[in-house]
Parts: structure tokens; sequence; C-alpha cells
């Protein structure tokens, strides 16, 4: 019986319920250890004794560190600080992560935000007198501190005043991080500019200069996790030190690969699922020095109860329960699977005297790759539909086709770094060789990206019925005794998944007209579908990357062409998709507002259009345009000074049918449109602005009658959707329906 395992367990469990506001549901974490007869009752002990100490160990943290940083909430005071990591520029300025300490001595991490020429001069390790308005937890949930806490971060700072002292050396805790921005300078000097971007994504887990092309096609590839430091990275790391050191002497080995380990680990950050790989590498390697068997699952709780023990709130970190959860179904299923699939290829016997041949060699090594990948997928897939809303399809064959060669270029771009930052000549030159690795790698990926359904968005019930048939189908294989045959769940998963897609496909192109509001979060983008014809009006989000989420959800509906682009207007909520958008499907003519200013980021599109041949219409006057059997009407800008007044709105008509596309208009441009649109009675009406009390007035609801209306919207701190406009909507007669709470909206016409 693994005691370790059976207590954290109950641990983990019972930190995550508490971190999620339901920790009375742990109190019924015993009663799974009652089902089994052999020591059911030591092992229901353990696992109380594991929630006992889940609970209290949440709660002491939470009353500790959050009860300290939620004293600050909404106070402006001078505290001393320590930079963490390298600042980084935002939307409105710059951020940096430091340690400040409080007036009774704890110290918490924060997030300290200002301007630019202020913070962006830091660096790891300068000791700072901040002059700040914090801002600490709300005792109730919200979606921003949730990130931030599930990252460490337990408060956030508006600099007001900064004062700096720089040490003569560099503080000996903050030297991984100053040896992290060494590695990422040193090959962006080595490497060409095209392979730079993957090399340090892959050494360092920055993706800042991964180019976002190549992040969406790694992201449909189900290849993300290789640009993500995890566990992966790890074996890269201890595969590359176990062949310099030799293999033959494992104890030489660990003294050697152990350091680096831990040097590693601090130089990215201490990411959960790099720690989570260090404790098991570790633990492994200890084995022989100790002279203990290494047991994996027992290797796994201890990491988790470790990383929990630090930080609760960890728990709620999307790469901790990514990793963990791909850890596990590697223990639990990579083993039968490569059994399985060597089964195909036998391994001659003792009395021939014969060493295999390299086809057999080859097959072995693919089964084992299968095997690690569908095991890492068993548990992770449930976890990346929940929090990413789709689904690689071709991340097996992905991974057995690029591990291999992610593997070299982790290598290679690693021992090329490190001669760079000796001899720059020689890393230079050897970085022109190397290079070639992540150029072929990212040749594949796009290719692979490129496959028709390489990745699957996972809306509609047609879609998420069949994952859970074919989960319900493996679990009932696993459960029956005697000889199992495992082709027959995989063929009938083949058979269910290609039905629903099936399925999905003729219900998304059942009716002659099709509208969808997409989840995109905070921001706007709507797929229109009249026969043939496809249209997307807006393509921008604040949290999501509403570019490849729009790109994946047409994908999946077999829509590899947009017929017509429609910007509304050119904020980043509304339109900083749209190049990602662009690289994966073609878009066939862009409309934009035609301003006497135009914004930034229209400029940027109107001339990427223009380099990929893509006709721009400048909208100033109204048009109307044929969109097969449905008439498109935009309306022209009705508003002057700011973008959001300055912008389209779209009205879509087909038979009995009408919907209203009005951009972050505000109630003054609305009534311009009313007074000049000639707006017809409409069937749905997606909401202005998000939802914005300054949108969707009642002089607009009783001209257009509108039945229904959407509202596209996310976390936000602006109030997205006010109370008033909902009230506003909802007296009009309004069937609302929002996309944070009903995740994609689609209308389907008859």
């Amino acid at each position: 019986m693994r005691k370790l395992a059976a207590v954290a367990a109950g641990f983990a469990a019972a930190v995550f319920l508490t971190c999620n506001g339901l920790w009375m549901l742990s109190l019924l974490l015993p009663l799974p250890a009652l089902l089994k007869r052999e020591d059911r009752w030591r092992r229901c002990a353990l696992v109380c004794l594991g929630v006992a100490a889940g609970l209290a160990w949440t709660v002491g943290y939470n009353a500790h560190f959050l009860g300290g940083a939620r004293e600050l909430d909404g106070v402006r005071s001078t505290l001393t600080a320590a930079v963490a990591d390298w600042p980084y520029e935002t939307r409105y300025g710059a951020g940096v992560e430091a340690k400040v300490t409080l007036e009774d001595g704890m110290v918490l991490r924060a997030t300290l935000y200002g301007d630019g020429e202020d913070l962006m001069d830091l660096r790891p390790g300068d000791a700072l007198a901040v002059t700040a308005d914090w801002s600490g937890p709300p005792q109730t949930a919200m979606e921003s501190w949730t990130y931030r806490l599930s990252q460490g971060i337990h408060l956030t700072g508006s600099v007001k005043a900064l004062e700096v002292r720089r040490p003569e050396t560099v503080p000996l805790w903050a030297l991984p991080a100053h040896w992290s921005q060494a590695v990422k300078e040193a090959v962006a000097a080595a490497f060409p500019a095209e392979s730079a971007g993957l090399v340090t994504a892959l050494l360092t887990g920055d993706t800042d200069r991964l180019d976002q092309g190549d992040y969406n096609a790694l992201r449909r590839a189900g290849l993300a996790h290789a640009v993500a430091v995890s566990g992966l990275h790890m074996s890269f790391l201890v595969q590359l030190a176990v062949a310099l050191t030799g293999s033959r002497y494992r104890r030489r080995t660990a003294l050697v690969v152990l350091p680096l380990m831990v040097c590693y680990t601090l130089a990215v950050g201490c990411t959960p699922s790099v720690v989570r790989a260090a404790v098991m590498n570790g633990l492994l390697l200890l084995g022989p020095l100790l002279g203990r068997e290494n047991d994996s699952p027992t290797s796994l709780s201890l990491a988790l109860l470790l990383l929990l023990l630090q930080d609760p709130w960890a728990s709620l970190s999307v790469s901790l329960q990514l990793s963990f959860a791909s850890v596990a179904g590697i223990l639990a299923f990579s083993g039968r699977v490569r059994d399985y699939m060597t089964g195909f290829f036998p391994a001659p016997e003792k009395k021939e005297n014969k060493k295999p041949g390299p086809l057999r060699r080859l097959g072995w090594r693919a089964a084992g790759s299968l095997g690690v990948t569908v095991g890492a997928m068993a548990f992770a897939v449930p976890l990346m539909v929940w929090y990413f809303g789709s689904l690689s399809v071709i991340s097996p064959v992905s991974n057995l086709l690029c591990l291999p060669l992610l593997q070299l270029t982790f290598q290679g771009g690693l021992l090329t770094a490190l001669v760079q930052l000796l001899v720059p000549a020689l890393g230079s030159a050897l970085g022109q060789v190397v290079g070639l690795l992540p150029r072929l790698v990212l040749w594949l990926v796009r290719g692979l990206a490129a496959a028709p359904f390489a990745s699957v968005a996972m809306a509609g019930p047609y879609l998420m019925g069949g994952l859970a048939t074919v989960y319900l189908l493996w679990l009932c294989y696993l459960g029956l005794k005697g000889p199992r045959r495992p082709l027959v769940p995989l063929c009938c998963s083949t058979i269910v998944l290609a039905a629903a897609l099936v399925l999905n496909h003729a219900a998304y192109w059942s009716g002659s007209l099709t509208m969808t509001v997409l989840d995109v979060g905070q921001g706007q983008c709507v797929v229109l579908r009249c026969g043939d014809r496809v249209a997307v009006v807006d393509c921008g989000s604040t949290g999501e990357d509403a570019g490849d989420l729009a790109a994946s959800y047409l994908s999946t509906m077999g829509i590899e062409r947009v017929d017509l682009l429609v910007l509304t207007h050119c904020h980043s909520d509304h339109a900083n998709g749209v190049e990602a958008l662009m690289d994966q499907l073609e878009v066939s003519n862009l409309a934009v507002p035609q301003v006497i200013e135009a914004p930034e980021l229209q400029t940027e599109l109107v001339a990427r259009a223009e380099e990929a041949g893509i006709p721009t219409l400048m909208v100033w006057d109204d048009v109307t345009l044929e969109f097969g059997d449905a008439l498109l009407t935009l309306y022209g800008p009705l508003g002057s000074g700011d973008t959001n007044e300055e912008g389209l709105s779209l009205l879509c008509e087909t038979g009995d049918f009408s919907t209203l596309i009005t951009g972050d208009m505000d109630q003054i441009v609305e009534g311009r449109l009313v007074k000049y649109g000639h707006l017809p009675d409409i069937d749905v009406l997606l909401v202005g602005h998000h939802g914005s009390k300054y949108a969707a007035s009642d002089l607009l609801l009783e001209t257009v009658t509108p039945e229904t209306a959407v509202v596209s919207c996310g976390y936000n701190t602006y109030g997205h959707p006010a109370p008033e406009t909902l009230l506003r909507l909802s007296e009009a007669g309004c069937d609302i329906y929002r996309t944070d709470l009903q995740g994609n909206v689609t209308i389907t016409v008859r």
C-alpha cells in the first residue's frame, strides 16, 4: 500500500476544493477508499489524515498570507521590495514581479505596474522603496485574482513613486533570473531570427520572441506543451547529461545531473511542471545513492505534496493540473499501449542469436512514443477541452514526428547557447548549423496544423457527447475481466468521433443562415454563414486568442475561406486576432471604417491585407452587399472623436430573419443610426459594447424590437454587462444570452 500517495491524494483534493470554495465536498473524499477490501480502513484513515491536513494548511495559509495582502487593499503606502524577475511591457506601461516586505516582516509576491521608463530599467535583485496604491485579493472569487493566486501573486501595486538601489553584486537568489536572461541573449546572438524564437521558447518557456503564427500552429498541432517548460524539457536535459557523463556509472550520473536539474529549475522560474519533473527525476537518480528503489506513483505524490505545501493556490494552476494529469496518464496507460504495439514487431528468439533489425527498432521506438503520447492525453484531454475549448486531433502524429526533432533542438540549442557565452564566434557558427533543426520543426508543424480537422473546436452537443461516449467506452473496456481486445474499443471510438464530426457539420450547414457569437472572452467575434458564403464580424479579445479560436471553429465546420471580414472598429478587443485568422484561413475581402485618423492597429491590418493581396473596402457611406440569399448592410461611421463612435454597424437580412450588430457605439450614435439607418424590426440584437450601460438604449430597443439579445463578454473590470442594460433588455421582452455564461451562442434560421 502506498501510504504517501493516499495522504497526498487526500491533501491535494482538499486543497483544490477549498481554493474553489467547495471545502464541504472534501468530507466525501475518504469514501472511495472504503470500496477496496484490502486495508480499506487503513486507506480511509490515511485519506482522512490528508484531507484534514489539506483543510488546515489552506485555511492557515489564507489567513496568514492573503490576510496580510487584504489589509493593504485600497491603501497607498510605501514599502520595501526586491525585484524578482525581469520587467515586461504592458498596454499602459510596464510590469515587474517583486518580493514586497510588509511592516510586520511578512514577504509577499507582488506585481508592480507603472510607467515604462521607470520599471523597464529594473533588473532582478534591485532593492526598491515603492509608494503604490495596493490591491489585494477580494473575499469573493474573481477570475483575475484566481489566476494571479495560482501563479503565486498575492498583491498588485500601481506605482506612484519609486526609489531604486542597485547592489554591487547580484544576490544569490536573483542569479537564476540572470542566467535565464543570459541564455536568451546568447540564443538571439547565435541563431538566425527565424530559429531563435523557437529555441528560446524551448529552453526558457518565453514565447514573446516566437512568431504568433508559429505559436498558433503549435497549438493546433498539439505541440504547445513543447514551448511551456515542463517535465518534457527536464527529460531532454537529463538525457543530455546522461549521454555526456556515461550511463554505466549511475552514481556519477546522479552527482552531475542533480545539481544541473536544480539550476535549470531555478532558471526557468520554478514552474509547477518543472518542479514536479525535478522531484520525480531527482528521486529516480537518488535511488542508487541511497540504495532504494524508485516508485513512480509515490514520487508523483511527493512532488504534488511539496508544491501544495509551498502554495496551496498552485492547485488552480492550469500548468500544474495538465502536468500531473499527463504524468498520471503516462504511468497508468503508456506501458500497456507500448506493449500492445510492440507485439506487431516481435523480438527474435534468443536461440536465433540475432540482433533486432532496424525496422523492429524503429517500430519499438514509435510504439514507445505513441504509448507516451496516448497516455499523456488520457487524463489531460478533458482538462484541455474544459480550459481551451478545443482538441488537437492530429496530436499523436505531431508528437510522433516532431518530439525527436524537438529533443535535438533543445539539446543542440542549449549547447550552442553555452558555447556562445564562452566563445561567441564559434557559437554563431554552430548556431547556423543547429538552426536548421528549429526551421525543420516549424515547417513540419505548419504543415500538420494546416491539415483538415487538425484541431477541433469542441462546440455543440454532438462533439461533447461523442467525446464523453469515447471515455465511457474505454472505462467499460478497462472494467472487463479476462482477455481483452483493444481494437474493438479503438474502432468504436473512431466511429463515434467520426459520427460526431459528421453530425456537428450537418447541424451547422442545415439552416439557410447561421449566426454564431463565439466565446472569445472580453471581446467580439461573430460568424455569419448563408449558403456557402461566410462572413466574420470582428475578431479580437483582451484575454483570449480570438483569431486562433475563430480559425479552429471555422475549420471544425469545414470552412477554409472567409468571404468577408468586417471590422466594426479597430480596438484590440475587436481586431487583435485578425492577423492570426489571416495566417490560418483564406480571407477574400476586408471591410473597415474610413476615418480621418485611422488607429495604428487599423493601419497595420490594412497594410497586412495589401501584402496578402486582400481587397479592402473603406466604408464611409452605407453599403449593401449580396451575401448568398441574404443582404448585408454596412452602415458608415456616424460619430466622431473616439474610435468606438467612428465604427461601423451591420444589418443582416434574409427572408423573415434579421440581426443587427452595433459594435461599440454609445447611445448618442445609436440615436443617429435610428434616425438615418431606416432600421427594420429585427430578431436578434448583438448588444453593443459588450453590454455597457451606454449601449442598447431605450430608443434603439423601441425601434428595432428585438426578440433575442446576445452579449459578447468575458471577465472585465468595466462592469460589463451593466445591470441597467440587462434590465432594459429584459423590460423590452428580449431573451438574453451571454457568452460568458453560455459559451458560443449559435442561432440557426431554417
